[in-house]
């Protein structure tokens, strides 16, 4: 047992793949961060916006996803490197228009609740209702949102 009363096993087993979803959430983040300072076009306003919306919820969710790491007992990867090895998510690089760059939100979202549904089964069988709570919260909210960028795309 480790030291919130969870069997230490399935809490690196946990930490793992947790620290997959970091480095994915980190390409998302990034992303975002393009998106919103080289949108281009009439959806300018709406989309500067959002993006930055979406990248400020982000942040946090990064920093919260490191800190359950550390609960569970285990070291968040924290290198560029490192993200990238790991993340399924690209970089996406000279995307400046609103088709393309919701669209590759929309899959990045579509990525990362993906990797949290696989996170929320390892938590039940581990019994740890705290990442149980935070990624069945996060996949509440981009449900929503994979909703609104899906109707915007059309």
């Amino acid at each position: 047992m480790n030291f919130i009363g969870l069997d230490q096993a399935k809490s690196d087993e946990l930490a793992l793949a947790l620290n997959d979803l970091l480095a994915n959430y980190q390409l998302y983040y990034q992303n975002l961060r393009g998106f919103h300072w080289n949108i281009k076009g009439p959806q300018f306003f709406e989309l500067h916006a959002k993006f930055e919306e979406l990248y400020t919820e982000a942040q946090e969710q990064i920093d919260e996803i490191a800190e359950r790491i550390l609960t569970l007992g285990a070291t968040p990867i924290h290198s560029f490197g490192d993200y990238l090895a790991k993340a399924e998510i690209e970089p996406a690089v000279d995307v400046f228009d609103a088709e393309n760059t919701v669209s590759i939100t929309l899959k990045n979202i579509q990525t990362l609740i993906s990797k949290e549904r696989a996170i929320l089964e390892l938590a039940g069988e581990a019994d740890d209702e705290g990442t149980s709570t935070l990624v069945g919260d996060y996949i509440s909210g981009q449900e929503k949102t994979a909703w609104m960028l899906n109707a915007y795309l059309g």
